[in-house]
């Protein structure tokens, strides 16, 4: 699904569940020493998944590790996003000469639990939910579009984005609620270089929410 989302240039793998041949370098296993099996298995397969998207670019495999708030850190000239929910894995990277960014979330199609609207969503965004069709779960949509929107916004900023730091206006495909674009918004004033307005895309089908933004770099 997620490569149906990206531009031209962005390299984009995902799986279904995990992938048994998926393997860790040393220094990915050292992260996990306290992790249970289900949760080591989905971080290997997706790191595999990243591996597989950064060879087709041509990049050798290679160790990712995260940094100090857990987000991967990509070999030097590349920028990428990784996501990962339950029964789904995904990765896309770049060449960081083409994308000054990406941001990517994959979440289940399904009700936002009791409460987390309000902390996810603006008066204007649960406004335009409560009159939008309702055989889509909007809320979640938006919550994997701010999700996206930090992914995209932490490597250049290095610094937290809460949700009532962006607002989100959807825009449906014409005829096809399950997929179009949306626009992210920010409500504070960003660090130099980092744009104020995130354009993305997203999928919903077969019981998951895809959200993707590809920043391309200006010449």
């Amino acid at each position: 699904m997620i490569d149906r989302l990206l531009p031209a240039g962005v390299s984009a793998v995902a799986v279904r569940g995990d992938d048994p041949d998926a393997v860790l370098f040393p220094e990915e296993s050292a992260l996990l020493e306290r992790t249970a099996p289900a949760r080591r298995a989905e971080f290997a397969t997706a790191r595999h998944c990243a591996r597989q998207a950064l060879r087709r670019i041509g990049i050798p495999d290679g160790p990712i590790p995260r940094g100090d708030k857990r987000e991967p850190l990509w070999p030097v000239g590349i920028v990428g996003s990784i996501t990962h929910c339950t029964g789904y894995r995904a990765a896309a990277v770049a060449h960081a000469a083409d994308m000054l960014t990406i941001g990517i979330d994959a979440e289940p199609h399904a009700a936002l639990p009791d409460g987390v609207d309000r902390r996810v969503m603006d008066d204007t965004e649960r406004a335009w939910v409560a009159q939008a069709p309702a055989d889509t779960h909007w809320g979640r949509l938006i919550f994997s579009a701010k999700e996206s929107v930090y992914k995209a916004w932490f490597p250049l900023a290095q610094c937290w984005l809460g949700f009532d730091e962006a607002t989100v206006t959807i825009n449906p495909a014409f005829g096809d609620p399950a997929s179009g674009s949306f626009r992210a918004r920010l409500l504070i004033d960003p660090p130099a270089g980092v744009p104020a307005v995130f354009d993305g895309r997203y999928l919903i089908e077969d019981g998951l929410v895809v959200t993707a933004i590809a920043v391309a770099r200006q010449a």
